[in-house]
């Protein structure tokens, strides 16, 4: 080819080239005109000697494993109007001299590791149709000169680190039809001025931002607008009420997460899809709103998984603003009267009103101690609505398909995984493949292909979805469940991946380098994931069990926010909850966790442990414990659950993670963490503690390996979670011996002989006693008699 001087093009897309771009291309191919090579395994540097090229009209070299930086001999290509450097490996900041390119039409630099700001002369491109920089690492503010680029059609910023106010001009922009500026930093409000003369914009994406003030009005009736995600940022207001809204389109708005207010209005029969979930919009919900309208988590009256009456009510008047209190009368209590008669009767009518309140307390905790255990019973017998169940018990038609998301067709999935390429594909899961999709309004998206020989496999969790309404899982946005042969379930895309895939990262591009996640992340996903479990446990009524919490169920969002996936094992918890309390209260000899054929039976105790396993990766770095099971693994266990001891902290530093950058008060939260960890993994399921301990725990680590006296107060310096409130733990920490008697998992940590010092967290008195406050015991979670520590328990 070094010969073909007066080659005009070269097309060589999706064949496999491996290797580098030779020097030469830039030298010998004077006459190229194009140069398309994505999709050709092409690894190394761009050379520079392609800005020789100067009849080069198009240049593609996106979808191959290009390093190095952006060269600034490209903008020498003054003739050229493609550049799509997209999906690489790049690194360093897009080139000022790009605004050289004149006749550009099309500037795609997407999904590479660019930095640093947008160049202002990128406004002197005014051909520009399509400008691509989302999925890189930008930052600073949205330069006001992209509003010069008048012959706009597609602009996308989104998932980059963006800040300040969107203070562009976009009058001249009148040919957009897609503005994506979605998971940035951006702030401030939104003038209706912005989008005025926008009539063609069809796509307005301004998802996980930091937006607030009011809802432009404007963003209501723009006639050509198919789809706008305004989610999760702090957006206010009301709905608008005006005749045009009654002009039905096919429009999509995604307005959740938000703080908008009110009655639902007029304005709901425009769209065919319209997320209104986790505001605060109250009233009662008309038929044609719960036709077309996603409202979990809002405040109305008569509706399912509302917010409290509470939380509503707290919004409400914080603003002055008038609430019904869902329909119920709001009592008040009289005006107190006092005369004589009163005062005379002031010692008197407390003591005889204390007396039968007592008599009435005790009749009443008996009655309801009969009927709740009568209700236990009933409800161990009946099939609970989440979980696998057989098919026939949940008719397809029997769910709220429109609460669970949009509806996709199979078309639609095939565009967006570009037929299930093998490059969207995620990973094989248990219930089906996991692939990567883009929406056709560039929205990422997971969506798992359901090909189970079991018919309608996929209706439990589409139940779960349905019945259950968490920020810490995994949201669904959709589904497609006309195909006969597959089914399709469409999650929202997490970018920080799976656990398993983010504790460690590859920081540069050899491979040979490891970043591995800071304590105070690690700590953070620990609590999301308790946070997730204890609703499961206990509030869901009856309890719900995961079964399936490990590394690779839980997901990460661009904020490093848990949500808890791998949904399609959720059940009720198994046998009889009343009967286990009392077992444990009483001592009695317990029943193993195997079920009839072998398997672990639906406990809660079953999540503990596999949480216990999670947490014990996040301390020690040592990836897969919580997925695998295998000999390896067990012996592995035995040898470092013994370094773990509330009695000595230093022991800990033989097993933590030596990526761990922590000073003495990270090392004491890693300490606790480690202790809660090994109470997960007792062998004996009763004697492991409570998912909503575990979780007040971790939002308090120090009060676990610290004790809480005077003498000691001087040691509670502030830790990564510095801020969290004393108060909250207090309750489950100092608790008096009657309680310890009703939770055999708890052990008062000063019962040694002698007491228990521990080096750097309590103080001793000048008689070498622990010094304790009010004279209480401390208890904390129970560490495993030796007797238990024989072999970790086969979970």
């Amino acid at each position: 080819m070094a010969n073909f001087s007066s080659l005009g093009y070269f097309n060589a897309s999706r064949f496999s080239l491996p290797g580098s771009i030779p020097e030469w291309f830039g030298v010998r191919l004077s006459g190229l005109k194009v140069l398309d090579l994505r999709g050709c395994s092409i690894v190394g540097g761009i050379p520079n000697s392609l800005g020789n090229l100067s009849s080069l009209a198009v240049l593609d070299l996106s979808d191959n494993g290009l390093t190095g930086f952006v060269p600034e001999s490209l903008s020498r290509l003054e003739g050229l109007s493609v550049l799509d450097l997209s999906r690489n490996l790049l690194v360093g900041s897009v080139p000022a001299s790009f605004g050289f390119l004149r006749n550009l039409t099309l500037l795609d630099l997407s999904k590479n590791n660019l930095s640093g700001f947008i160049p202002p002369d990128i406004g002197l491109l005014t051909k520009l149709e399509v400008l691509n920089l989302s999925g890189n690492g930008m930052s600073s503010l949205v330069p006001s000169q992209l509003g010069d680029l008048s012959s706009l059609v597609d602009l996308d910023l989104s998932f980059n680190s963006f800040s300040g106010s969107l203070g562009l001009d976009l009058r001249v922009l009148r040919n957009l039809r897609r503005m994506v500026f979605g998971n940035n930093r951006l702030s401030g409000s939104l003038s209706g001025k912005l989008f005025a003369e926008l009539t063609q914009l069809q796509v307005i994406v301004l998802s996980h931002n930091d937006f607030s003030g009011e809802f432009p009005d404007i963003l209501w009736s723009m006639p050509s607008v198919r789809f706008l995600d305004a989610s999760e940022n702090m957006f206010t207001g009301t709905l608008p009420n005006s005749s045009w809204t009654a002009t039905a389109s096919p429009a999509v708005y995604n307005l959740s997460e938000n703080m908008f207010y009110g009655d639902l209005m007029d304005v709901m029969r425009r769209f065919s899809v319209i997320d209104l979930s986790n505001n605060y919009f109250k009233g009662k919900v008309s038929e044609c709103a719960r036709k077309s309208a996603i409202l979990y988590r809002n405040c109305f009256r008569g509706e399912s998984s509302q917010r409290s009456v509470a939380a509503c009510a707290s919004f409400y008047s914080k603003r002055r603003l008038p609430f019904d209190n869902f329909g119920l009368p709001v009592k008040r209590p009289p005006p107190p009267k006092f005369d004589e008669k009163s005062q005379r009767n002031t010692i008197i009518l407390p003591v005889v009103l204390g007396g039968l309140g007592l008599i009435a307390i005790v009749i009443i905790f008996l009655l309801l101690l009969i009927l709740c255990t009568c209700k236990r019973r009933i409800t161990n017998q009946r099939v609970t609505s989440v979980g696998p169940l057989a098919t026939n018990v949940i008719p397809k038609e029997s769910l709220q398909l429109l609460s669970l998301g949009k509806g996709f067709t199979y078309q639609q999935i095939l565009r967006a995984t570009r037929e299930f390429s093998d490059a969207n594909l995620i990973k094989h899961g248990r219930s089906g493949d996991l692939f990567l999709g883009v929406l056709e309004c560039g929205v990422c998206v997971v969506i798992k292909r359901i090909s189970s020989p079991v018919k309608d496999a996929y209706l439990p969790e589409l139940n779960f979805f349905s019945n259950v309404s968490h920020p810490r899982f995994v949201p669904l946005l959709g589904h497609c469940l006309n195909n006969e042969s597959e089914r399709f379930l469409i999650y929202k895309y997490m970018l920080k991946g799976d656990l398993s895939s983010s504790l460690y990262r590859t920081e540069s591009s050899d491979g040979d380098s490891l970043q591995s996640l800071d304590w105070i992340t690690r700590l953070k996903i620990a609590v999301g994931v308790a946070e997730a479990l204890s609703y499961l446990h206990h509030e869901c009524t009856p309890p719900l069990v995961h079964r399936d919490v490990q590394a690779s169920s839980i997901f990460l969002d661009d904020k490093f926010e848990v949500r808890l996936g791998s949904l399609n094992e959720v059940c009720a918890q198994e046998g009889n909850i009343h009967q286990s309390r009392i077992t444990r209260l009483l001592r009695l000899p317990q029943t193993s966790e195997q079920g009839p054929s072998g398997t672990p039976t639906t406990t809660c105790a079953y999540d503990v442990y596999c949480l216990g396993k999670v947490l014990l990766e996040l301390v020690t770095g040592k990836m897969g414990l919580s997925t695998s099971s295998d000999g390896t693994m067990k012996e592995w266990l035995e040898e470092a659950l013994p370094y773990i001891s509330i009695h000595d902290k230093e022991l800990l530093t033989n097993i933590v993670d030596p990526s761990l950058i922590i000073d003495e008060d990270l090392l004491e939260e890693v300490w606790a963490m480690a202790i809660v960890a090994k109470s997960c993994l007792n062998p004996r399921p009763a004697k492991r503690p409570l998912v909503r301990y575990i979780l007040k725990a971790l939002e308090n680590p120090l009060k676990v390996v610290r004790e809480e006296s005077p003498s000691s107060a001087r040691l509670r310096t502030v830790s990564s979670k510095g801020s969290w409130s004393a108060g909250l733990f207090g309750s489950w920490r100092w608790r008096s011996s009657s309680d310890v008697a009703s939770h055999p998992a708890a052990i008062p940590l000063n019962k040694a002989e002698g007491g228990i010092s521990y080096k750097h967290s309590v103080t001793q008195s000048s008689q070498g006693s622990v010094q304790n406050a009010g004279g209480d015991h401390l208890y904390i979670f129970s560490e495993p008699l030796e007797e238990d520590m024989v072999r970790p328990h086969k979970d």
